[in-house]
């Protein structure tokens, strides 16, 4: 943890979506709880994970690409060069911002979203 949180003692937030409550998740919680803060969500709140940016980082990079991957292990190639040519300080900042963004969200009394 401490690649990403100066006091090696990160966050993890979590929702009741399928791949987050089956038993392979649980188990690996439960067996590195210690490592971590626990934040639990609703699955029907405002999206505050951090990955969002990420995925919409990496596919603006692969699209920028040329060629463009042409077969499913050239799209991982990419995402994966991608990924490794994103700075440091690209997935520090969006650790470092999560806590204004709840606070933000808690000011507004923000609640479930209707889609």
């Amino acid at each position: 943890m401490s690649i990403v949180h100066s006091d090696e003692f990160g966050q993890f937030q979590q929702d009741s979506a399928t791949p987050h409550t089956s038993r392979v998740a649980i188990k690996c919680l439960q067996e590195h709880s210690s490592d971590f803060k626990y934040f639990h969500y609703s699955s029907k709140s405002p999206d505050m994970n951090i990955i969002e940016p990420i995925w919409v980082a990496l596919q603006c990079a692969v699209q920028k690409r040329s060629p463009l991957p042409g077969t499913p292990m050239d799209l991982r190639i990419a995402l994966q060069n991608s990924w490794c040519e994103k700075p440091l300080r690209y997935f520090q900042t969006l650790v470092d911002i999560m806590p204004r963004r709840i606070a933000s969200l808690l000011c507004a009394r923000v609640g479930p979203k209707r889609y």
